[in-house]
């Protein structure tokens, strides 16, 4: 039998800023990723994981552009799929209506798929790891899978991943340790980027400056 003895530590970002087609990334969303890419030359990455989309694996190889030899590998899982869809009696009375009505619009096959997804990247990139050194990975994805993961590492019911926004190339940190709880150590923290390119991706009410 195989245990898990050593310390994961998993860093999440989403996309830089991307092109209205969503295609690309524009200019603010390729600095976005670069000033990321330097925020963690420092960090022992083993591996950076990207979502299949171009506007992940442009933000992916534009971070990995400021490490040193850290691979890049494409993860369907980390793609951009709705992990859950809840159903009326799971929501609170008063946010029921907000929630479904965002959702409405997802077909029984993207429900399917999206959930397959999030089974596997829970799976795949959470939890402690075998061998005694720790490790650190970095996984470029969307809002979706960032709520996801961060959701589950505080033990929230299923459904609460709709309301985790994170800003185009923020930064959240999970730890996962033997014998204890996931640590959330740090959550859509945007201080690598200078005023002018934080809180891309969030409405303008959400907007903090």
């Amino acid at each position: 039998m195989i245990t898990a003895t050593a310390t994961r530590h998993l860093y999440l970002t989403r996309h830089g800023e991307a092109t209205a087609d969503e295609r690309a990334l524009t200019p603010a969303g390729r600095r976005q990723a670069e000033l990321l890419g330097e925020r963690l030359r420092g960090v022992p990455l083993s591996a950076v994981h990207h979502g299949p989309l171009p506007r992940a694996e442009e933000t992916a190889r534009l971070i990995a552009g400021r490490l040193d030899g850290v691979p890049l590998h494409r993860s369907e899982v980390a793609g951009d799929h709705v992990p859950y869809v809840p159903g009326r009696d799971e929501l609170p009375p008063e946010s029921a209506e907000w929630a479904l009505r965002r959702l409405d619009g997802v077909t029984a096959e993207e429900r399917e798929r999206g959930a397959r997804a999030a089974r596997e990247a829970l799976a795949r990139f959470t939890g402690p790891v075998e061998g005694d050194e720790p490790r650190h990975e970095l996984v470029v994805t969307h809002a979706f899978l960032v709520g996801w993961l961060v959701r589950d590492a505080l033990d929230a019911p299923p459904w609460r991943w709709m309301a985790l926004n994170h800003a185009n190339a923020a930064l959240t940190v999970i730890r996962y340790a033997p014998g204890r709880p996931p640590s959330v150590l740090l959550h859509n923290d945007t201080g690598h980027l200078p005023e002018g390119l934080r809180w891309t991706g969030f409405p303008p009410e959400l907007r903090v400056r």
